[in-house]
């Protein structure tokens, strides 16, 4: 009889500690360059609204970089030091990050790119084509100002991938327009206020001769748009042109005053964190978030093994402001 209970304890004991094996809590940091724009504080709400999150399966802890590449690379040694399980980074500056995501690798904690990449082939990336959302934008403005005029370009953080690709896609597009000459480029670095302040500043220096303004984040178009109602001038007769598909942007657009294009931060937070769940967990693991189905056959899962994740750009019209309205802010 003893025997027995002692046999019963032990195969409780064994169930107990094998239960605990299946319920690890991994260790997750998202290390982001800055939390002042809307998108990364879309992206950031949207990965702890991540099942994985919300069950206890993760435990994430987001670094804010600061829009500072050092600030970053102590994060990601801060988190090689504490042992994270893995590591999913939006960098600020493509190239200046790479020996630190190199030595978290050699520690063997996985690292997934997210919105922005890293200049490193054995990093998957999960995000957009930024060179085709530099080309839809500039090809939508050159069509609203008819191929011709004197044009702006607000950039993002000089070194992002983000800035480097669209500004690579607008001018190929741009370059096929003769009539169209870029008199202004500088960075407002994803910020409202500095592209408002940036935009006042050539519209003194061009008094009624800038025709459209390329601005490669929302934050940003939506500072432009302040500055030129401020000098009476209407969006209709300078259109601007961005990217993000961020809340008031998709107001804007709606009331027709800017022309923006969607990248999908819960599926650029929410996809890198399957991909990432994948690498620890192994082939049993299968994604948990809702992005999967949304795109369909457009993003394909492949076992969380492919090399990158290149998610669609969708364009805001006025027939789905309200459903992508609903979808960016969980209404």
């Amino acid at each position: 009889m003893k025997l027995r209970k002692l046999l019963v304890c032990m195969l409780a004991a064994s169930t107990l500690m094998a239960g605990a094996v299946e319920a690890k809590t991994y260790k997750i940091g998202a290390a982001v360059y800055g939390l002042k724009g809307q998108f990364m504080q879309a992206w950031v709400k949207s990965i702890k609204e991540h099942p994985a999150v919300k069950d206890g399966t993760v435990q994430i802890t987001v670094f804010d970089g600061n829009y500072d590449a050092n600030t970053q690379n102590n994060q990601i040694e801060t988190m090689i030091t504490q042992h994270y399980d893995a590591i999913i980074f939006v960098p600020i500056d493509t190239k200046a990050s790479v020996g630190a995501v190199r030595h978290a690798m050699a520690e063997d904690i996985p690292v997934v790119a997210s919105n922005t990449k890293v200049a490193s082939d054995k990093v998957v990336y999960v995000g957009n084509d930024d060179v085709e959302g530099g080309r839809l934008q500039a090809a939508a403005l050159a069509k609203q100002i008819g191929g011709k005029g004197n044009v702006v370009i607000i950039q993002g953080p000089i070194g992002q991938s983000a800035q480097i690709d669209r500004e690579k896609g607008e001018l190929e597009v741009l370059a096929k327009n003769p009539g169209i000459k870029i008199i202004e480029k500088k960075t407002a670095n994803w910020d409202r206020a500095q592209a408002l302040s940036l935009t006042e500043d050539w519209l003194n220096a061009h008094p009624k001769q800038i025709a459209g303004i390329v601005s490669q984040n929302d934050d940003m178009a939506l500072g432009a748009l302040q500055a030129l109602k401020s000098h009476g001038v209407s969006p209709k007769d300078v259109p601007i042109t961005s990217i993000d598909g961020m809340p008031d942007a998709i107001k804007a657009a709606q009331a027709g005053e800017i022309t923006t294009f969607l990248q999908d931060a819960q599926a650029q937070s929410q996809g890198a964190l399957d991909v990432t769940l994948a690498k620890l967990i192994g082939d049993s693991y299968k994604p948990r978030s809702v992005i999967w189905q949304r795109y369909g056959n457009q993003v394909k899962w492949a076992d969380g093994k492919a090399a990158s994740y290149i998610l669609p750009w969708v364009p805001v019209t006025p027939q789905n402001a309200d459903s992508l309205y609903k979808q960016v802010t969980g209404g």
